[in-house]
């Protein structure tokens, strides 16, 4: 009987532990948003030579809400990229605001397989979320692909 109870306690504990991996596995985003992105891996994923972003506040999109980091990286060719992220302060007002920020950007183009939602804008910027975090990555020469895998660079990471 004591054998049995040893048993069934480490099942307990390894299926709890089992399940509370994942949580003990997100993350919070880092302070510094623009380190999402280094200019080693944007340079190597868009194929270009990128220098260390500029960093500035992106402002809060509407009253009461959080403001954000603008990381704005250009290549020795002179094209810009610029990554703009926000932190929310739970994964539901973060979702609230993309939603009603979708509309500001235009008929919206979804894109599958990025984060919890992503869509590209009639600019062909891409807005994504995943969590807490909302972020939009826009190129001067607009590149589809080179901008997904840049998104999907940052939910690596996230």
């Amino acid at each position: 009987m004591r054998e049995w109870n040893k048993t069934w306690l480490l099942r307990v504990i390894f299926f709890t532990l089992t399940l509370a991996a994942p949580a003990a596995r997100a993350s919070t985003p880092p302070a510094d948003l623009c380190s999402l992105i280094s200019a080693a891996d944007l340079s190597k994923i868009v194929g270009q030579t990128y220098g260390r972003p500029t960093q500035t506040v992106a402002p809060a999109p509407f009253p009461n809400t959080a403001t954000g980091t603008d990381c704005t990286y250009t290549a020795s060719s002179g094209g810009k990229i610029l990554f703009r992220a926000y932190v929310d302060p739970s994964p539901a007002a973060a979702s609230d605001l993309f939603a009603k920020l979708g509309a500001f950007f235009g008929m919206p183009t979804p894109v599958t397989g990025i984060g919890d939602k992503a869509y590209f804008d009639q600019h062909n910027a891409l807005h994504a979320l995943k969590g807490q975090v909302r972020f939009y990555i826009q190129m001067d020469a607009a590149d589809p692909k080179k901008i997904k895998d840049l998104a999907n660079h940052v939910m690596a990471q996230l």
